[in-house]
């Protein structure tokens, strides 16, 4: 069979499904669907019918596309229309995670598989109310527990829920701490000798430098303070004025 005689069988199961659909499952329902048993459609084929109904959808004329996410394909709306169906969905987009649950979910996407009480350490605090609300959301799961630790305690580790509500296909998605890290760091200046011209070092050498600033205060101190021949301050050299100014009568 061809692949555009099976691209909208594909379309309409990724269309139909509550769930992501990986591209296995998507051959075996194609299969399924018309009876092969000798000559079944591949995961090659599948993958190069996805893509083109990818194309499809990516064009502007849609308000959603066909995006790998939550670890299987899935009909998703574009972020330009977030606003118009968030009116259809009420409270459930106005709820947030509190600041304790994201950091305990960050903590346990980095480091998973991750127990309660590694997870506390990094923290600092308790973390019970975090865990069993990220739990209740089903952001998180329980995959065993620690065979190397005192108590075998549980372990934990994102969902595909929280794949596909961060929108990502695999843990290896997140973002690299280096990478957000490196947005913080300043990056010192590069100064080159070519940038300084004649004009500019003309200028700079004809700048006083401290010493000199240093003696030019002196002398200007010297000034204010006249002194007699005996090096001692003499007061009435400062009331001058005031003197003369004294004498005359008063208007």
């Amino acid at each position: 069979m061809e692949i555009s005689e099976i691209i909208p069988h594909i379309e309409v199961l990724i269309f139909a499904s509550e769930k992501p659909l990986t591209s296995p499952d998507i051959v075996e329902l194609i299969n399924n669907t018309f009876g092969f048993l000798e000559e079944r459609i591949s995961i090659d084929q599948v993958d190069a019918a996805v893509n083109g109904i990818k194309e499809k959808y990516d064009s502007e004329f849609y308000p959603f596309e066909v995006k790998e996410s939550g670890g299987g394909w899935q009909f998703l709306t574009k972020k330009d229309f977030h606003q118009t169906i968030s009116q259809l969905n009420g409270d459930k987009f106005l709820k947030r995670l509190s600041n304790a649950a994201l950091e305990t979910l960050a903590i346990i996407a980095y480091k998973q598989p991750i127990t309660k009480g590694e997870i506390e350490s990094i923290r600092g605090v308790n973390t019970d109310y975090s865990i069993q609300k990220l739990l209740e959301k089903e952001l998180i799961l329980i995959s065993g527990r620690s065979e190397n630790m005192p108590g075998k305690p549980l372990l934990y580790v994102t969902s595909k829920t929280f794949m596909d509500y961060f929108g990502i296909n695999s843990p290896e998605d997140l973002p690299k701490i280096r990478e957000v890290l490196s947005e913080q760091l300043i990056e010192g200046t590069i100064i080159n000798l070519d940038d300084f011209t004649d004009q500019n070092v003309a200028i700079a050498t004809e700048t006083p430098s401290n010493e000199d600033q240093i003696d030019d205060l002196a002398a200007l101190e010297n000034e204010a303070f006249d002194t007699e021949d005996d090096g001692n301050f003499s007061e009435s050299d400062n009331f001058e004025e005031d003197d003369e100014n004294s004498d005359k009568d008063p208007a």
